[in-house]
């Protein structure tokens, strides 16, 4: 294996993948490649939480895969693989289970936000969610798993429960830190800047998606929320103009000095339509390679699990470890 620092990160098959889910994630995973050792984990089982139609959470999870190798995953360089091709996730996430406190797992936000939202499916696998994070992070001894601000909860209890069994059983895993992008870990809502861009919103104009037609995306940022000031500036007080302008200096590459000074004196109907122009040019080399990718099913199979093999290695060591010290074996 490499002996760059090593990166865990999972993703959810569930939905499409938006502006947020690609600034806050999928770019800097494809930015990082030369600089550490990732591990992309497609985290299916994470997915039926809620209640999923079996034959589209396939069809989701195949074409998560071959749209994070057209944003650029070099399996060269990385890995990516499906979670349920790797038994030990799953058992695992027992043996933590079992040495987490209920409420520990109860203070969890997600869980009581979930909840919330769907009072009639509060499973157990919901209330469990986070034991199976903390064990799809801790399987592969990673240095470091990249997080938006609103996920750090679950990466500390993964922190706690990985410190916990070091101390009770003897020394087993990794203790990972938290990769927290400086730009792009939290783009909101088009329409609710006040919240973050969901996959689970299904207003029209909340998110853009990798694979919209550029038509759509032109419409969703005209019509997206600003204020009634003029002056183009990055203020967070601002919060439907400053995310914008974060997507724009993500995309651009440019200072926050440089894109003040190119739209000083113009209005935001400008600003709008050249995001836009620039997003739109941006995801473009995406959608075409997905495109032509969606259509090799042989050479996406071949790709998941040649990473499944080489990561079933790795994950089985762990696993065999944590056994041994709780006494299974």
């Amino acid at each position: 294996m490499s002996k760059k620092p090593r990166v865990f990160s999972g993703i959810q098959p569930t939905g499409d993948i938006h502006l947020g889910n690609y600034l806050g994630a999928v770019k800097n995973w494809v930015d990082s490649q030369d600089e550490y050792e990732n591990i992309f984990c497609i985290v299916n089982s994470h997915a039926i939480t809620t209640r999923q139609d079996p034959e589209n959470l396939r069809k989701k999870t195949f074409e998560l895969a071959a749209l994070l190798l057209a944003c650029g995953i070099d399996t060269k360089k990385s890995h990516l693989f499906i979670q349920s091709e790797i038994d030990e996730h799953s058992a695992l996430a027992w043996i933590l289970d079992c040495n987490i406190p209920m409420g520990e797992l109860s203070r969890m936000t997600q869980f009581k936000d979930k909840s919330a939202k769907n009072p009639k499916n509060i499973n157990v696998g919901l209330f469990n969610y986070p034991a199976l994070m903390a064990a799809d992070i801790l399987l592969y001894q990673p240095d470091f798993v990249p997080v938006g601000e609103d996920q750090k909860q679950h990466l500390e209890l993964t922190r706690n429960v990985a410190q916990r069994f070091n101390r009770d059983y003897g020394e087993c895993f990794k203790i990972p830190n938290p990769l927290i992008p400086k730009v792009g870990a939290r783009i909101m809502g088009l329409d609710t800047p006040q919240v973050k861009m969901s996959k689970s919103n299904k207003a029209p104009n909340h998110a853009v998606f990798l694979l919209d037609k550029p038509e759509i995306i032109t419409n969703k940022f005209k019509k997206a929320t600003t204020d009634s000031l003029s002056s183009i500036v990055f203020d967070p007080a601002r919060a439907g103009l400053y995310n914008l302008l974060c997507i724009y200096e993500i995309f651009s590459k440019k200072s926050r000095e440089q894109i003040e000074n190119e739209f000083e004196g113009k209005g935001y109907g400008y600003f709008k339509m050249c995001l836009s122009e620039l997003v739109i040019e941006s995801l473009r080399p995406i959608s075409n390679q997905y495109n032509e990718i969606i259509k090799e099913r042989g050479f996406i199979q071949k790709v998941l699990a040649d990473s499944a093999a080489h990561m079933r290695v790795i994950a089985k060591e762990t696993y065999h470890k944590a056994k041994i010290l709780v006494g299974l074996v």
